[in-house]
């Protein structure tokens, strides 16, 4: 079990209308138990259909990936009682850990792990992991979100200003664990995701509110934001099992798409799906103002009553309570789901292909069933 440090330390809730002060040891300790146990119990993928596809390749990997959740739980620990206690949160609450599951299966696709001392992939996938939490905790701060995977977001809970400092320490521990591993390559390939993923969420911030947004541009945002980690994730499987360049080139067009097609169907949801199956706000995109897929496609396809409706609640941000209920009738009168599902299905087929290079397998033809569990997601 996780130890946090059992000096006394406290620190302020402005969750309420008046600051609370609590014992920050105890609690971070009883956050950490709650990790700690939901972590080593393994990812929980939601369960019937495609679904299955991402319990199957949780299944193949279960040892890999408890050896990461134990990675993870172990480098949350801080003497800060704080840091522990806010990472413990939003690692509990839970997620498919899909970015280090495809660590762990590229690099068993490319014959790595067979060996007890096999560990990089371990390793890098709870760096991966711990990228993608930062990330999180800084976006929720950014859009201002009250909710993350239905539960409390870590800024509602504990404020912006922790959520920051706390994301900046899980970036910390990501590039301890890339320098660790002692590959250049992988620190390059890692550390320029992290860089791209910056650079796709301030061009998002440049393109809200911006319905002259291009396609282009919005798949831009997406592929810095969310396809890059993607494809840094199954890359460096490549690299630690030594394989060509073209394999990891493979590798990390597969995962190149497949985040594009998540992305796309997270955009898509945002507008079709309910709180619980979204595990935050519905309508959270359009409220902010952010240009994806769905707003383009609706806008593009809109007379001109529907446009100047566009403008006004996305250009100009004058919404009414009512807003988002006619927004969700126009996207669902112009097909502009349907439209977003579309493209992400050309992504998804795009990322099956790039596994032609590999020989068959169980791991493999996980990978491939992953692909169409991001479209199921949907359904």
């Amino acid at each position: 079990m996780v130890r946090v440090s059992d000096g006394p330390s406290t620190w302020e809730s402005r969750s309420g209308p008046h600051a609370t002060v609590i014992d920050a040891t105890a609690a971070a300790q009883r956050e950490l138990d709650v990790a700690e146990r939901d972590l080593l119990l393994g990812a929980k993928p939601p369960d019937g259909g495609d679904g299955d596809a991402l319990a199957a390749l949780t299944a193949l990997l279960q040892a890999d990936l408890q050896a990461c959740n134990r990675t993870i739980v172990a480098h949350m620990d801080s003497p800060v009682a704080l840091i522990p206690q806010l990472a413990a949160h939003i690692v509990a609450a839970g997620g498919k850990r899909l970015r280090p599951l495809l660590t762990l299966a590229s690099a068993r696709l490319c014959g790595y792990g067979a060996r007890a001392e096999d560990q990089r992939h371990v390793n890098l996938a709870a760096c991966v992991e711990f990228i993608h939490t930062a990330t999180l905790l800084h976006d929720d701060v950014v859009d201002e979100s009250r909710l993350r995977r239905g539960l409390a977001s870590a800024n509602a809970v504990f404020g912006n200003k922790a959520s920051v400092l706390v994301g900046d320490f899980l970036f910390a521990r990501a590039f301890q664990l890339m320098v660790a591993d002692g590959s250049l390559p992988v620190l390059a390939i890692l550390s320029g995701a992290a860089a791209t993923i910056a650079e796709g969420e301030v061009l998002q911030l440049a393109t809200q509110n911006d319905l002259s947004t291009s396609e282009e541009r919005y798949l831009n945002v997406i592929k810095g934001k969310t396809a890059a980690l993607f494809a840094a994730a199954c890359q460096v499987g490549a690299v630690v099992a030594n394989r060509p360049a073209a394999e990891e080139q493979a590798l990390a067009s597969y995962g190149l798409n497949l985040g594009m097609a998540f992305q796309l169907v997270d955009d898509a949801l945002d507008y079709a799906a309910d709180q619980a199956t979204l595990g935050k706000t519905v309508g959270d995109d359009f409220r902010e103002g952010k240009i994806t897929m769905p707003v383009l496609a609706a806008y593009g396809a809109s007379d001109a009553e529907g446009r100047r409706f566009w403008d006004r609640t996305i250009e100009r941000s004058e919404q009414t309570e009512d807003d988002l209920g006619h927004a969700l009738a126009l996207i669902g009168h112009t097909g502009a789901i349907t439209a977003t599902i579309n493209r992400a299905g050309a992504f998804a087929h795009a990322a099956k292909q790039a596994l032609g290079p590999f020989r068959e397998s169980t791991i493999k033809h996980a990978l491939l069933d992953v692909a169409d569990y991001t479209l199921s997601r949907a359904r």
